[in-house]
């Protein structure tokens, strides 16, 4: 098996170990890419910390094609260093997503540590492309509770999952202008939300694409909706740290509290965005069921809990609703775009590897839920656009219920 390399990127970083994001990797096999990285990142810990670091056992623990994913072993050191780390090495990636991440890191790193929501950042660099981070362990993801046999230890993890999310809401907030300032160390392209060019292939095609698949015209004001809920991401209000991907496997529930995992899409952007996640459950993932009713609003509530002391108008609801309702618009339209883009064969499992419900019954509870949200706030245009689209989606095979989260089953 081979690894192919990521194109040479121009852009030109200084300061830290940074030579410039980007350049190229060559070709190798698996095996030759792991003891590659092992050897790159004891380079790297020297030069961090002016001393021989050796790195023994390397563990896979299930990269991607973008990157490799390594615990290893500190066999041998003259400092009071943890005794395993994990690597993350870019090998096939567009430099951005290592940018994001390497900052969205460097961010919490320079937090005290009551207040860092993921693993301590050790060492880093632009040219090799290489994160050495915290190793958290062991510890169970919210996935791992979720597809369990307690309902009442799931509930507690999504109610923490939750809070967690509000607190580092909470914590980022005004820290933009650091965000930007630390990716300008690693490389003069401008970073961009990551959502943004999707939300506007959304916004342009989701119509036609409803229109040709499924026979559902879309009337000009929910178009008008639609394109209000794409600007949400850069409205200049209720901004801080997002890390992007909400998927259960991404938060680690350890002795301190939630960990957030996988910067691949950090970024900062309204909260608004991220909260809509409590109400179209883990919207950045296919493999998604359903929760039990009530447990969104419950997440919700516990959210708003610990942002309304930096953003008091998020208690009032004539401010939230009406956004959180884009919000939830945005990423309907999002999985809309990528799921009636798709081809039948990819309908069933995510990354050839997750189990998880046909992608179609997983679209058409989402625009269930939309329809509901939309009744509740008094936007019948949406509503009514909704119901259409989940009848047509219902007679093109998406009428099966969605399962709940196996935690949730009698």
């Amino acid at each position: 098996m081979e690894i192919a390399a990521d194109p040479p990127d121009t852009g030109k970083g200084s300061g830290g170990g940074e030579q410039g994001v980007g350049a190229a990797l060559e070709v190798v096999t698996v095996d030759e890419a792991v003891d590659d990285t092992v050897r790159a990142a004891e380079k790297l810990l020297a030069k961090r910390f002016g001393s021989r670091i050796a790195l023994a056992e390397p563990q896979d623990l299930g990269g991607s094609e973008r990157s490799i994913v390594l615990r290893v072993r500190v066999a041998e050191t003259p400092f009071a260093l943890p005794r395993t780390m994990v690597l993350k090495r870019y090998v096939a990636e567009p430099s951005a997503s290592f940018v994001r991440e390497a900052v969205s890191y460097q961010l919490f790193t320079a937090l005290a540590e009551d207040d860092r929501m993921c693993p301590e950042l050790f060492a880093h660099d632009g040219e090799m492309r290489l994160l050495v981070i915290e190793d958290l362990g062991r510890a169970p993801t919210l996935a791992e509770k979720l597809r369990g046999a307690d309902a009442r230890v799931a509930e507690r993890a999504l109610l923490s999952w939750a809070r967690s999310l509000g607190k580092l809401h909470a914590t980022t907030a005004g820290r933009e202008a650091d965000f930007d300032a630390l990716g300008r160390r690693l490389t003069s392209m401008v970073q961009k939300d990551p959502l943004a060019e999707q939300g506007m292939h959304a916004l342009d095609e989701v119509p036609a694409l409803l229109e040709a698949k499924l026979g559902v015209a879309t009337p000009d004001p929910v178009l008008q909706r639609a394109t209000q809920s794409t600007r949400l991401l850069s409205a200049p209000g209720h901004r801080a740290f997002s890390p992007s991907d909400s998927c259960p496997d991404n938060n680690l529930l350890t002795s301190r509290g939630v960990r957030f995992l996988d910067f691949e899409g950090g970024c900062i952007r309204s909260i608004l965005v991220d909260a809509a996640c409590l109400r179209v459950p883990f919207a950045t993932c296919w493999c998604a069921n359903r929760l039990p009713r009530g447990m969104a609003e419950a997440m919700l509530a516990a959210w708003r809990a610990e942002v309304r002391t930096m953003w008091p108008d998020i208690d009032d609801d004539a401010v939230f609703l009406p956004a959180l309702l884009d919000a939830q618009l945005f990423w309907v339209w999002l999985a809309t775009w990528r799921f009636l883009s798709l081809s039948a064969a990819q309908d069933s499992w995510v990354d050839g590897a997750v189990p998880g419900p046909p992608r179609i019954v997983v679209l058409t509870e989402r625009w269930r839920d939309l329809c509901t949200a939309a009744r509740q706030a008094g936007a019948d245009r949406v509503a009514v656009h909704a119901s259409a689209v989940v009848a047509a989606l219902e007679k093109d095979g998406g009428a099966e219920e969605l399962p709940l989260y196996p935690a949730f089953r009698d």
